[in-house]
């Protein structure tokens, strides 16, 4: 990880790692040259930041669940001045708390602890070395903890993901029977720090790279084209994708000059936001190609097919429903120019 101050930016080295490994890119390929060392989140360089995640998921949205993860948990870790992560390591970022598969956190004394239960959702969890994950404390507490999982208490299992999209994510259950782990933090600590929502507008940028990976498959395939019904489609794909990348700038510039703000209704409003244009790009590409493409070609079926999936890390109604209660008549209005 680095900051504004220091970034080298890795957009050329994934783009000739792409050219010289095709569809064989891994998250180990990935760090091992460089290409997740992406500046902190509200550091001043927020879009580099994002542009990176979206040009991955463009490539690979599998690969963008597990890159996106790593560096959100190595920027976590910077926030809350974790243990600093040895070279070379994988991360996930295991955060998702479905009410039968919740991990029970143990002080061990100091910042040691002890992992038992069950994980859900574990990104990666066959490739990465590392996890940080959420659990809870006895007395009912929401805390963070590190983990190395080349370890005899932790057991990744083949449970849990049977997907067709998204699958080579392989979003599995982990078990863990008194692990040893690092605390992060104070408890309560990962959702009530800034970056709660920097990471959650980040999301954002992986949807519209998934998105933009698809419409520029579009938009290549019809080189020439004379039907008047394709170029409809393309203009609608265009427009949709044209108001969200004018969007994630905007808020990538908003966080960087409000970095210890609160960000909760710009991060609802921007995934909100391109969660529609990334589901108007799915249908207006189906539509626009036919059947031929999307069952002949192996990468675009994938992306099609993986896109929906990653755009339900959404919350949808209960997203715009929180949306609405942030924008109270006392705040003032969002809707000038």
């Amino acid at each position: 990880m680095t900051d504004a101050r220091t970034f080298d930016d890795p957009l050329p080295a994934l783009r000739e790692l792409a050219r010289d490994d095709g569809r064989e890119l891994t998250l180990r390929k990935l760090v091992d040259a460089g290409i997740a060392s992406l500046p902190f989140p509200a550091s001043g360089a927020t879009l580099d930041r994002w542009r990176m995640l979206a040009e991955v998921a463009a490539l690979d949205l599998s690969l963008a669940k597990l890159f996106e993860g790593h560096t959100d948990a190595l920027a976590i870790l910077h926030e809350l001045e974790g243990p600093a992560p040895s070279e070379g390591s994988l991360w996930g970022t295991w955060c998702a708390e479905p009410p039968d598969a919740r991990l029970r956190i143990i002080s061990a004394g100091g910042s040691h602890v002890s992992l038992s239960g069950r994980k859900a959702w574990c990104s990666g969890a066959a490739e990465v070395t590392h996890a940080l994950v959420s659990g809870w404390t006895d007395d009912g507490r929401p805390w963070l903890a590190t983990v190395a999982l080349q370890q005899a208490g932790v057991r990744v299992t083949d449970d849990g993901w049977p997907s067709v999209g998204m699958a080579a994510s392989r979003s599995v259950d982990v078990l863990f029977d008194g692990a040893k782990a690092v605390a992060v933090g104070a408890p309560g600590d990962y959702v009530n720090r800034p970056g709660f929502w920097h990471g959650g507008a980040g999301i954002a940028a992986c949807w519209f790279g998934g998105a933009a990976g698809i419409a520029r498959d579009v938009r290549e395939r019809n080189v020439g084209s004379r039907d008047p019904h394709f170029h409809a489609h393309l203009g609608a794909i265009e427009t949709a994708l044209s108001a969200s990348a004018a969007l994630l700038r905007e808020s990538a510039r908003w966080i960087d000059a409000h970095p210890s703000a609160d960000a909760h209704s710009l991060a609802l409003t921007l995934r909100l936001s391109v969660e529609n244009a990334a589901s108007a790009v799915v249908t207006h590409a189906a539509r626009a190609l036919g059947a031929g493409p999307l069952c002949r070609d192996a990468r675009l079926s994938r992306a099609v097919a993986d896109l929906p999936i990653y755009l339900r890390q959404s919350h949808a109604e209960r997203d715009l429903e929180a949306l609405g209660k942030l924008l109270t008549p006392s705040t003032a209005s969002p809707w000038t120019l």
